[in-house]
């Protein structure tokens, strides 16, 4: 239970768990090294979730109305909508880029 709550903390999904989960061997406890396969796998998810978070923090004064050009200044950062492109959301934060 705890290894469940520990990933749920970091973000990781019940369904992302639960093939963790799957994936340790039966018949016998997991070792320290069965661990640090599942820590090496999600390195790069979180390190991932870890940069969105990071651009959200620094950009979301500037950018909250990504795309919808609900602010007088976003036609600085986004002219005619060209965010629209790249569909909904905080396409920017999420770190796309424009297509062409």
């Amino acid at each position: 239970m705890a290894f469940i709550g520990a990933a749920q903390n970091v973000g990781l999904s019940l369904e992302q768990i639960g093939a963790a989960l799957a994936s340790l061997p039966e018949g016998r406890t997991p070792t320290a090294a069965d661990w640090a396969r599942l820590s090496r796998e999600w390195r790069p998810l979180l390190d991932a979730r870890i940069a969105a978070l990071t651009r959200l923090r620094d950009q979301l004064d500037s950018c909250i109305g990504c795309g919808c050009l609900s602010l007088k200044k976003c036609a600085l950062f986004n002219p005619e909508d060209a965010a629209n492109a790249l569909g909904p959301g905080p396409n920017y934060l999420m770190g796309k880029r424009r297509r062409g």
